[in-house]
């Protein structure tokens, strides 16, 4: 049988072009600025991002501190950064994708899109979360992630 899989996909227009949101998104510096799940960075990383590289986080998941753990698996600049994240006992693959726009008023944004795919349910003692569960974690991931870096790339430019 298949493994089961759920995929989440969002995207958001960003007034800011494509640098400056894919800065925010790589220098680890400002990604615990913007991103308020984010709590501390555990190991110093130079040239993140960089294909096979781990970087450690505490980091907020509801009222509980756990481990993030990002391993970039494909890193094209200023287009495309996928990782594999262990998120406590949430491991998923997550694409950032980063598309130049002109709005209607000319002025230059970043089309960002964020997808996860992960397990369509997670073991947790005493039980599982289901997919219905888990889509709603990742739904929640993907929605907040993306709000605050909108938030702070047009804020920050």
């Amino acid at each position: 049988m298949p493994h089961a899989v759920i995929t989440t996909a969002m995207s958001a227009a960003i007034g800011a072009n494509r640098a400056r949101v894919w800065r925010a998104i790589t220098d680890l510096a400002e990604r615990i600025r913007w991103d308020e799940q984010m709590l501390a960075l555990l190991e110093p990383v130079e040239s993140y991002p960089q294909v096979g590289q781990q970087v450690s986080w505490r980091y907020r998941l509801g009222t509980v501190s756990v481990v993030y753990h990002d391993r970039p698996t494909e890193v094209v600049p200023q287009e495309r950064l996928r990782s594999r994240v262990h998120l406590g006992l949430f491991h998923f693959d997550q694409t950032w994708s980063l598309v130049s726009e002109i709005s209607k008023s000319d002025i230059e944004r970043t089309r960002l899109g964020l997808q996860l795919s992960t397990d369509n349910s997670i073991p947790v003692i005493g039980g599982t979360i289901d997919r219905f569960g888990v889509r709603q974690i990742a739904v929640e991931y993907v929605d907040g992630r993306l709000r605050s870096l909108q938030k702070w790339c047009e804020s920050h430019s």
